[in-house]
C-alpha cells in the first residue's frame, strides 16, 4: 500500500516530465510573459514573506508565550486561511478589502485608496495565506525553546523586546529562516485567491501561477515548462526544509 501511495504521487511529477518539451524549455522560459510574469510572482512572494515575518513573527512569540483568553481561537482563525479554499480566501479579501467591503469602502470613500485588481493586491492574497506557514513553525521552535536564558536576561534588567532579540531570537533563527522560506514558496505557488481578489492583469497581477492557467488552454508545452519551475522550486524548499519543518514547525505546534 506504502508503494502505491509513493506512485500515486509520483505519477503526475512524472507524467509533467514525460510530455515536456525539452527542446523548447529555454525559448518558453525566455518568452516576454513568461518572464514578465516570473518576475511579478518573485517580487510579489518576496514581498508576502517580508510581510509574513513583519506580521507573523510577533503573532507567534504572543501564540507561544502568552496565555490569554480565546488563544485557541486566535490560533484557529490564524490557521484557517491554510484549509480554505484558495477561492474562498480570495472572496473573503474582496468583501473585506474590495471597494464596498467592510474595510476597503472606507478606504476608497476616504483615502481614495483601492486594493483589488492591483499588484498591492497580489501581495495581500499571497500573505493570506502564506503567513501561517511562518506563524506555525516559529510557533513551535518557541515553545520548544528553553526560555530560561532569556528570563536570567530579564531579571538582570533587560526588557523584554531586548531579551527577545538579543537572547531568543538568535535561538530560533533556523525556524525563523525555515517559516520564511516555506512562507515564500507558498507564496509563490498561490493561485486561487489571487486570480480572486487581484484578478489577471498581463504585467501587474497575472503571476506564474496564473500564465500556467492560461497557458493550458492555449499553449500546453508552455504550461508543461512553467508547471516545472513550479514543482522543482516547491520541492527543493521541502527537501531542504523537511528536518525543521516537520521536526520544530508545524507539527508541534498543531
Amino acid at each position: 500500500m506504502a508503494v502505491v501511495a509513493v506512485a500515486f504521487f509520483t505519477l503526475p511529477f512524472a507524467g509533467v516530465l514525460w510530455r515536456l518539451p525539452w527542446s523548447d524549455a529555454w525559448s518558453i522560459l525566455s518568452d516576454p510573459e513568461v518572464r514578465t510574469a516570473l518576475r511579478l510572482s518573485v517580487v510579489c512572494s518576496t514581498a508576502a514573506a517580508i510581510a509574513s515575518l513583519v506580521f507573523g513573527l510577533p503573532l507567534a512569540w504572543l501564540l507561544a508565550t502568552i496565555d490569554f483568553p480565546g488563544r485557541r481561537i486566535v490560533r484557529a482563525l490564524c490557521a484557517l486561511s491554510m484549509v480554505l479554499p484558495p477561492v474562498v480566501g480570495g472572496v473573503a479579501l474582496l468583501f473585506a478589502l474590495g471597494r464596498r467591503g467592510l474595510l476597503g469602502g472606507p478606504l476608497d470613500d476616504i483615502f481614495g485608496i483601492t486594493l483589488p485588481y492591483t499588484t498591492t493586491a497580489v501581495i495581500i492574497a499571497q500573505t493570506f495565506v502564506a503567513m501561517p506557514f511562518l506563524v506555525l513553525t516559529v510557533e513551535g521552535a518557541l515553545r520548544q525553546h528553553d526560555h530560561r536564558d532569556a528570563e536570567a536576561a530579564r531579571t538582570l534588567g533587560a526588557s523584554r523586546w531586548y531579551a527577545f532579540r538579543r537572547v531568543t531570537l538568535p535561538a530560533i533563527r533556523p525556524a525563523v529562516v525555515a517559516g520564511m522560506v516555506l512562507a515564500w514558496a507558498r507564496a509563490l505557488g498561490e493561485f486561487g485567491a489571487t486570480i480572486t481578489f487581484a484578478g489577471n492583469s498581463s504585467g501587474r497581477t497575472r503571476t506564474l501561477p496564473m500564465k500556467a492557467y492560461l497557458s493550458l488552454q492555449s499553449d500546453p508545452p508552455e504550461a508543461l515548462v512553467i508547471s516545472l519551475v513550479l514543482i522543482a522550486v516547491s520541492f527543493v524548499v521541502l527537501i531542504a526544509l523537511r528536518d525543521r519543518w516537520l521536526g520544530n514547525g508545524l507539527g508541534s505546534a498543531v
